[in-house]
């Protein structure tokens, strides 16, 4: 049979497949489908939102012609948005988090746009935060226009006029569950409303553990493009509009790990190269699907293509950089468990914490979870540090340099090398400092230089 014939690049969005999981759902009763939303013609599910909403402002007189389309992205709503506004004659101005995948920077610029990095992990009402620059930049821009797919409703009404009437079509009618994950929160709620208006459809968003959506502690996570990060210092912790909490029937956490294992799993036993987010989403469904019948059909929307982080997800070397590999003869086993002392502890505390440890341990942001993320951890200290001290001071204060950090599945040899005339490094596992591994736990004769 031949394929489709469009007459413009915006006529290749929408009217996606679904593909059925066989091997990663044996043993599971109820058909499961992805919603292979990596077919769109830039790529990603955002090639829907982006179009609706270009639309709708041209619409309403909000972009005009020789206008400028700005947004704040992760990535994908702005290839999306590149793609859109160059065919249609606008720049596009697109900033992203310094922390996202590398190709799809590159991606946003192949189209065209310009690109404006800001660091990522910022507070939320941080003037540099993603969100908050885009804004400013739009403000600015003579013809600016911000997409703002966090509160645009043009953005879950694509998925109401699209996603939802192809799925209910591809299925003749029969899915009882969609499962997505939570970014902005247009594709699960607009597709979610939409379905539950056509028959008695189970909607479950799939959360990374640590976000916030899910109940998390809102402390960093390794999957892009979906979940919520809460830092620290935010002091008024904003929801995207675009999330209708009450369209979820259920929320499922995914952890990091869970979320790497089955992209790979994907790409090796499916011939699905799939990003993180679809990744964490297909676990999150596998995981659903284990209470379901015979009778449920399952559809799982996957955002995008692992082509977009292979130097991520499916490299070997970032994987054991942050710890997500576990290798006979590797450091982790040489490791001793570590405390984390938090920013506003005293120095009492800290004294009772770090008696008998080792070496220096991390100084993280205030959180309750026992471990940190390498990008929270403020400095170190270690038990000699404290000495003199006046007991009633906060641990922040006094924290210095933090040591080298390594996978807990790097090989030895390489930790050695890592390590050099130091006397620790700090181990991560799942991409959190959970750690120590000493100098002379690595075989390395004792040196005149002391840090713990």
């Amino acid at each position: 049979m031949s394929g489709a014939v469009h007459e413009s690049v915006l006529d290749a969005i929408g009217a996606t497949p679904l593909i059925r999981l066989r091997r990663v759902a044996e043993g599971l009763a109820p058909r499961i489908y992805v919603k292979a939303e990596w077919l769109n013609a830039g790529g990603s599910v955002k090639d829907r939102a982006a179009l609706a909403m270009v639309r709708a402002a041209e619409r309403s007189g909000d972009l005009r012609p020789g206008g400028v389309i700005v947004e704040g992205t992760s990535g994908n709503t702005g290839i999306g948005l590149a793609l859109v506004g160059g065919y249609l004659g606008y720049r596009t101005l697109i900033v992203v988090p310094d922390t996202t995948a590398a190709e799809k920077i590159a991606a946003l610029r192949a189209y065209g746009a310009e690109v404006v990095l800001t660091p990522g992990g910022l507070p939320g009402d941080d003037p540099r935060h993603v969100v908050n620059l885009a804004a400013r930049v739009a403000a600015e821009t003579p013809g600016g226009w911000l997409a703002d797919q966090y509160g645009n409703p043009a953005n879950p009404q694509a998925h109401r006029d699209t996603t939802a009437p192809e799925i209910w079509a591809q299925t003749g009618g029969a899915v009882t569950c969609l499962v997505a994950g939570i970014g902005t929160g247009g594709t699960l709620s607009g597709t979610g409303a939409a379905l539950k208006d056509l028959g008695p459809v189970r909607v479950v968003g799939v959360d990374p553990e640590n976000s916030a959506y899910g109940g998390g502690d809102g402390s960093p996570y390794y999957v892009e493009a979906i979940g919520h990060y809460v830092h620290p210092d935010t002091v008024d912790d904003a929801w995207p509009e675009n999330w209708d909490r009450s369209v979820a029937d259920e929320i499922v956490r995914v952890d990091d790990r869970t979320t790497m294992v089955t992209a790979r799993r994907l790409a090796r036993e499916e011939g699905l190269l799939l990003g993180g987010s679809s990744a964490t989403a297909v676990a999150g469904a596998l995981r659903v699907a284990r209470d379901l019948g015979p009778d449920d059909v399952v559809v799982v929307v996957a955002p995008d293509s692992g082509r977009a982080y292979l130097s991520k997800y499916f490299d070997d070397g970032w994987l054991r950089r942050l710890g997500f590999t576990d290798e006979p003869g590797s450091v982790g086993e040489l490791a001793v468990d570590l405390p984390v002392l938090r920013a506003s502890w005293t120095v009492a505390r800290a004294r009772q914490v770090l008696a008998g440890v080792p070496g220096p341990v991390p100084v993280s942001h205030d959180r309750e979870a026992g471990t940190a993320a390498p990008a929270e951890i403020l400095g170190a200290l270690a038990a000699r540090d404290l000495d003199g001290l006046p007991a009633g001071d906060a641990v922040a204060a006094h924290a210095r340099p933090a040591p080298p950090s390594v996978g807990a599945g790097e090989g030895i040899e390489a930790v050695r090398e890592i390590v050099g005339d130091g006397e620790v490094a700090w181990v991560v596992r799942d991409g959190r400092v959970t750690g120590l591994v000493t100098r002379s736990a690595l075989g390395l004769p004792p040196t005149s230089r002391l840090t713990s």
